[in-house]
């Protein structure tokens, strides 16, 4: 991920086509780690593209994972050995809320007071 945000600094730089040693540079005046293998993956999968096309392409593609669901696979997994039939039923079914019922406190229930 760093090597893509050092790529993508170079790029907002105005550095529209950046090298290794850019990306180099840039990761070594923050300190970070330089991995010559991932600069040259990089490089290589971004070379003759534009970045622009590549964000949107990038934006279709995470715009159709899917996002919901969460709660079935989570009573699924909760349901143990009964099976995903067991399962589902129980996911589909909205918890009962108890109301329970708060005492108010005070200062003579306790047999003191604050400023006796």
């Amino acid at each position: 991920m760093k090597v893509v945000a050092s790529y993508l600094l170079a790029v907002l730089a105005g550095n529209s086509a950046p090298s290794a040693e850019d990306l180099r540079s840039i990761l070594e005046s923050v300190g970070a780690e330089v991995e010559e293998e991932r600069i040259e993956l990089l490089l290589s999968e971004v070379k003759g593209k534009d970045i622009t096309e590549l964000i949107a392409s990038g934006r279709e593609k995470f715009a159709s994972v899917p996002s919901g669901g969460g709660v079935a696979a989570v009573a699924v997994a909760a349901g143990g050995g009964g099976g995903a039939t067991a399962a589902a039923p129980a996911a589909a079914e909205p918890k009962k809320e108890e109301k329970v019922e708060e005492k108010e406190e005070s200062d003579e229930d306790m047999g003191f007071s604050l400023f006796d």
